[in-house]
């Protein structure tokens, strides 16, 4: 059974910094693309970051850009969000998802995700 767990969500201060992690078990996504998208309230799910299985390529949202990096270890299966100087709108659940590209509609599994709360 394929499961995607993330952590490392909580509150920060705005200018604080958060990294959360999403552990992938029951099988090896060789080949395929890790994601987080987030939904802040209110709003619909939007892509926030992606990396191909080897590392080598990487994509962000223009909102997050330069503030976040995604990473990720094969060898543990998990990939990670580091977020610095975080702000307000920032605020959303952050879901980890696994697919063939970066579109939302095009996910094999997904996470049940994390909140981000980020206090002004």
């Amino acid at each position: 059974q394929v499961q995607l767990v993330e952590s490392g969500g909580g509150l920060v201060q705005a200018g604080g910094s958060l990294r959360l992690s999403c552990a992938v078990s029951g099988r090896t996504f060789s080949g395929y693309i890790m994601n987080w998208f987030r939904q802040a309230p209110g709003k619909e799910r939007e892509f926030t970051a992606a990396i191909s299985w080897s590392g080598g390529m990487t994509y962000y949202a223009d909102s997050v850009k330069g503030r976040f990096t995604i990473s990720r270890d094969n060898a543990k299966n998990t990939v990670y969000l580091q977020m610095n100087s975080l702000k307000p709108e920032d605020t959303a659940v952050y879901y980890c998802a696994v697919g063939r590209s970066i579109y939302d509609d095009a996910m094999d599994y997904w996470g049940k995700g994390t909140l981000i709360t980020v206090s002004s």
